[in-house]
């Protein structure tokens, strides 16, 4: 099957789209992060309770005159002062959000593109792989900050996925083309898509962890003071909680953790009905056993009293870097049976 130039010319032009517009996402997030809108849920939870108070002692003045007139109805009325305009950081992060969900969309095009330019699915080289990447990093975020407030995290989400298109285009690029023989199996959808999602979920949750270190720190700095005063620090004042963090480091590696261990499963099912063996300790299956590991030792250890914390983060966090070693390092300096990432 030859390759269809027009959809692959599409997708790289969607791909460079995608990342103008995270870039101004970035800003947007970045401009909502320096306002401080990590910090903004108590005090807007507060407003929103001084409003409610306003409101109400508005609502009794209006019933106490109607009623005093010989009135049976009860008048509502706002008062103007409730109709404050947003403030600038939150404004910058709904511009910001509002951008993510276009580039998402426009990077979602790139992939698809790509996939029906070759007629096959669209990761079969590092540079597609990067691309989908990307994409499952934005998606997590997307859907997580339907139910959450996410704006303080936007920063560093779009920050990662820029980084990642960047040497996708710049260093990993290679022309749209057939699979090598060893992938053309339908194991390449369920072993590198499961991979893929992980890769975005661990992205996310690598980063909260990150941030969690650096506002616990600055919280047992506060409370050493004992006066009472507020978390001190650029960046730790301006994320939420450090308990806050935790738990959702937690919850996003605890739900993709029985994703990675199907990936690893399901590769090496492929790897028996390509090579003839389930497992050969080639550099590629040896790093996702070693990514396993280490999350499974995460897990293990916000399980366990002693090694909740910090301690537990400074696992996760290795093992984001043992899953990056397996996406970035073998592909680069190790060679076996899966070298076919594209690359010159």
């Amino acid at each position: 099957m030859t390759v269809n130039e027009s959809l692959a010319q599409l997708s790289n032009g969607m791909v460079y789209t995608s990342m103008v517009v995270y870039a101004g996402s970035f800003l947007g997030f970045a401009a909502s992060f320096a306002n401080g809108r990590g910090q903004q849920d108590e005090s807007e939870a507060a407003r929103g309770s001084v409003a409610s108070t306003k409101r109400n002692t508005v609502d009794v003045t209006n019933a106490a005159s109607v009623s005093g007139a010989g009135a049976t109805a009860t008048l509502t009325k706002t008062d103007p002062d409730d109709e404050a305009p947003l403030p600038p950081g939150r404004r910058a992060g709904n511009i910001a959000m509002s951008l993510m969900w276009l580039a998402t969309g426009f990077l979602l095009i790139s992939v698809i593109a790509r996939g029906f330019s070759a007629g096959r699915a669209p990761w079969g080289n590092m540079y597609e792989f990067s691309l989908a990447a990307a994409l499952a990093t934005a998606i997590v975020f997307l859907i997580l900050s339907i139910k959450h407030d996410l704006r303080w995290l936007g920063v560093f989400v779009v920050g990662a996925i820029l980084l990642t298109l960047g040497a996708a285009v710049t260093i990993l690029y290679t022309e749209s083309a057939q699979l090598v023989p060893a992938l053309k199996s339908v194991w390449l959808v369920i072993h590198v898509l499961a991979a893929i999602i992980c890769g975005g979920a661990f992205t996310i949750g690598a980063a909260v962890t990150g941030l969690y270190l650096v506002r616990d720190r600055a919280e047992i700095r506060a409370a050493k003071r004992g006066d009472g005063s507020p978390v001190d620090g650029w960046l730790a004042s301006r994320v939420p909680a450090a308990e806050r963090l935790d738990t959702m480091a937690y919850r996003i590696n605890a739900f993709v953790f029985p994703l990675w261990t199907f990936a690893v499963i399901a590769g090496a099912i492929w790897a028996e009905a390509a090579w003839g063996r389930y497992w050969g300790w080639d550099p590629k299956e040896t790093w996702a056993f070693i990514t396993w590991v280490i999350y499974a030792g995460y897990l293990h250890a916000r399980a366990t009293a002693g090694w909740r914390g910090r301690k537990a983060a400074v696992i996760c966090l290795v093992g984001y870097l043992a899953f990056l070693i397996n996406y970035f390092g073998v592909n680069f300096f190790a060679s076996g049976l899966h070298s076919y990432a594209g690359l010159n």
